[in-house]
């Protein structure tokens, strides 16, 4: 038995780790070892990923490149090969991912499962919009493989399921055509939300990505720093050499707190605006700047924090918005890494996908126990009553009422699910 903890820090327990690095003996492993989960770099926030008590398949030994079509961008490898990888392979032979969160350090396996967004979601959707074919590999030792247009039906179930209808050993995804690692980038500060949602609007016809930083601590409106980008192809110059910093220990308490966060934010906000306007950017530092600080998830002391990621319909976005903002305000308990985009207006291709047309707002909470469960609650009744839903990769604690209301298609992705597949998540939410 390992201790292991998701990227939230909020617990430590004890699983049965064991590694996959054979795809052709997975089956053979599964068989001999479950009921568990497959985990990749344990990103994931909440307890989506883990099995307390259980085993853990954990998929990393299984990263190598098995092809790749240089001439029409198709790109087929193992599941526990990062997305890190994948770009620095691609990108100096002129293609990209489409779609990639926050950070690169995920698996193609756990990018899948949990169906993951970008800045991008108004022109190239989800990363599932870009799967071609999924190898699963049940329990019962059955292989299925599908696609958007090979027994679609398991392919909607596994994209964004969690891990729950197998282990996903074997992807092919279709690349876009890239000229090169650079994005022309601008950054406009915003005093309300109304200039947002203007901003949101008037950029998704000329930029590609698009997201926003929000000062949810503030009194003043929701103000904040807006940031787009689009590929650009026409610059020649080095690539920067980053430097990247760790978190070196994990202080006593949580570094993020009530005497902290104003000042920071104030500070933060200034120094951006007054580097605001056009730039030229590699696409680590814009797509991913939170990877150039190491374990920065210690900062949040021993207790861990709770990441909070909602997303309501845009007709209540506005209102949801402001309900929250001042709901947070309110408690004292904000928020620096506040993220605020809109999502575009296309359906997302698995069942249980959390993208939905809208506006989604993501913040990191340091955990402190019953009052921070408390503001929760508030938020969450707010999101309910908006017809919103909260992110199944980022959740540790969502009521099982909003968890059912959110995700529509629950009963139909349940006839998909592998009985020896668990985690703490689908139990706290599924029973099982």
């Amino acid at each position: 038995m390992r201790l292991v903890s998701s990227w939230g820090r909020l617990s430590a327990c004890p699983h049965d780790v064991l590694v996959l690095n054979d795809r052709s003996k997975v089956s053979n492993v599964l068989a001999g070892h479950h009921p568990g989960i497959a985990h990749g770099m344990g990103r994931s926030y909440g307890d989506v990923c883990l099995n307390p008590e259980g085993v853990l398949w954990n998929t990393t030994g299984l990263d190598r490149f098995i092809r790749f079509d240089e001439n029409t961008g198709r790109l087929t490898c193992e599941a526990g090969v990062l997305l890190r990888d994948v770009q620095r392979l691609v990108i100096p032979r002129g293609w990209i991912l489409p779609v990639t969160p926050g950070t690169q350090l995920v698996t193609v396996g756990g990018a899948i499962a949990n169906d993951v967004h970008g800045k991008n979601h108004h022109v190239h959707g989800t990363f599932g919009d870009h799967v071609k074919l999924i190898k699963l590999v049940r329990t019962d030792g059955e292989i299925i493989e599908c696609g958007p247009q090979l027994r679609s039906e398991w392919f909607a179930a596994t994209v964004g399921g969690l891990g729950l209808t197998g282990v996903i050993v074997e992807v092919e995804i279709q690349l876009n055509r890239a000229a090169g690692p650079w994005l022309e980038t601008e950054t406009i500060p915003y005093a309300n939300l109304d200039e947002f949602f203007q901003l949101a609007d008037d950029s998704e016809a000329e930029w590609e990505h698009t997201v926003s930083w929000i000062d949810c601590v503030s009194r003043r409106g929701g103000r904040g720093l807006f940031m787009r980008g689009t590929p650009r192809g026409d610059f020649d110059r080095l690539e920067p050499q980053g430097h990247k910093l760790t978190m070196p220990l994990l202080p006593r308490i949580s570094l993020v707190n009530r005497l902290s966060l104003p000042p920071i934010n104030m500070a933060y906000f200034y120094f951006k605006k007054w580097q605001a306007g056009r730039t030229v950017t590699h696409y680590e530092p814009f797509f991913y700047p939170l990877d150039n600080l190491l374990e920065w998830n210690r900062m949040y002391g021993p207790k861990g924090f709770f990441q909070y990621q909602s997303v309501v319909p845009r007709e209540f976005g506005k209102d949801a918005l402001q309900a929250m903002l001042e709901q947070i305000a309110r408690s004292g308990d904000g928020s620096f890494l506040a993220v605020l985009k809109t999502f575009g207006n296309r359906p997302s291709v698995g069942m249980m996908s959390f993208p939905r047309p809208g506006v989604t707002l993501a913040l990191d909470f340091p955990n402190k126990g019953a009052r921070t469960l408390k503001l929760f609650e508030r938020l969450d009744a707010i999101v309910r009553e908006a017809r919103g839903r909260i992110y199944l990769a980022k959740d540790a604690r969502m009521p099982r009422d909003l968890f059912e209301s959110g995700y529509p298609r629950l009963n139909e992705f349940l006839k998909y699910r592998d009985p020896e597949i668990g985690s703490q998540l689908s139990r706290r939410l599924m029973g099982a």
